[in-house]
């Protein structure tokens, strides 16, 4: 069987999903061949390890023409006997191959971003609603990485839940360094990881975080991530209000990152809506306590090794970080709960249950 994988987002942010799904399935499939689709700039930095995956460049933007035209016809070209796309952006067209898509979560069509022009992001999100829709009922089948992602998706697109096969993410150990972010050494903080978009709810967590600073003024807020115009508004949101001990670090290596989860007081995940939380397992791995929300997939994510709050009350998130900086067993509690809650989740596990859906969509095709 000949299987194209639609790898463009492996050097985002959102990238681990397929960079990890690939690096399995070269460990556990000596049997199918792989076509590895990526963007032109990433083809240096991404080697095969199994000589049955062939890289191939795809310069095809996602949501554009280009890509409803080119990407199509590249595809054809190939003769793939089924195509995983890794996102929702595809030639929504293409009927040439079974299709099996990977629908990570429904946060564009489900909420607003306020910091958009309101009539361009409603032009763009009826986009993003047919486009979600469209592509759930001619994909072959549909893969999501929780639970409530797969119930979310029932509910909106109207497809059987038999359509759709749940196939958890899991955390990887980060490489170990000697490159700590010299604006934390030797101080007591809390940090956030991740994209600082409107339904990451960063600024509930700015002020939960102004009221903590009352009990606990030594305390430093970390948020970690490239900086953007989104992380400008938060930094312009801090100078207003003169809020202190706020340090945005900007892009962090993976070495990085795993010293900040290491030393950690709190790792806080206050998101208004999430596919499936991986920072907060990445924590836990490397023995953060973790503060989670309670939207969305993040109490099925987090389980028992996460002490929970409403993402809507700024006084309940800062309690939740309050009982955690203060209740030194609770916090123990909460750091060997997640070493253990890590343990079940297994990447190679999510390739070989996504192989197994290539093999009964993909081999009629390959027969045929």
């Amino acid at each position: 069987m000949r299987i194209a994988i639609d790898a463009r987002t492996l050097r985002t942010s959102t990238g681990r999903y397929v960079e990890r799904l690939i690096h399995y399935l070269q460990k556990i499939d000596n049997r199918n061949d792989y076509i590895i689709l990526l963007k032109p700039k990433d083809m240096d930095s991404w080697q095969a390890d199994n000589p049955r995956f062939q890289k191939v460049a795809c310069p095809f933007a996602e949501f554009s023409f280009a890509e409803q035209r080119g990407f199509k016809k590249q595809l054809e070209e190939l003769h793939p006997d089924l195509v995983h796309f890794a996102m929702v952006q595809q030639p929504v067209c293409y009927h040439a191959s079974p299709v099996v898509t990977t629908m990570q979560d429904l946060t564009t069509v489900r909420f607003n971003n306020p910091d958009k022009n309101p009539a361009v992001f409603w032009v763009k999100q009826q986009i993003y609603k047919w486009v979600n829709k469209k592509v759930a009922r001619k994909s072959a089948h549909i893969i999501t990485i929780s639970e409530f992602v797969k119930r979310d998706l029932v509910d909106f697109t109207g497809v059987s839940p038999d359509k759709i096969t749940v196939t958890l993410e899991s955390a990887d150990e980060l490489p170990k360094g000697n490159d700590p972010i010299k604006e934390l050494v030797g101080k007591k903080f809390i940090m956030y990881v991740g994209r600082p978009t409107p339904h990451k709810n960063l600024r509930r967590l700015i002020d939960a975080f102004e009221l903590l600073q009352q009990k606990h003024p030594e305390l430093i807020l970390a948020l970690a991530g490239k900086k953007d115009g989104n992380y400008a508004r938060h930094e312009a949101y801090v100078t207003e209000r003169g809020i202190t001990n706020v340090v945005f670090t900007g892009f962090v290596s993976d070495e990085q990152l795993r010293w900040m989860y290491e030393h950690t007081a709190v790792y806080c995940f206050p998101s208004l809506s999430e596919g499936f939380g991986l920072p907060g397992l990445e924590a836990m791995l490397h023995g953060a306590p973790v503060a989670s929300s309670t939207a969305t997939c993040l109490p099925e994510t987090h389980s028992e090794a996460a002490h929970y709050f409403d993402p809507y009350s700024v006084e309940d998130m800062a309690r939740a970080i309050d009982e955690l900086l203060t209740d030194e067993k609770r916090r123990r509690d909460l750091i060997k709960k997640g070493k253990q809650h890590v343990k079940t989740f297994s990447w190679q596990r999510m390739a070989e249950q996504t192989l197994a859906v290539y093999e009964q969509y993909g081999r009629q095709s390959a027969n045929s």
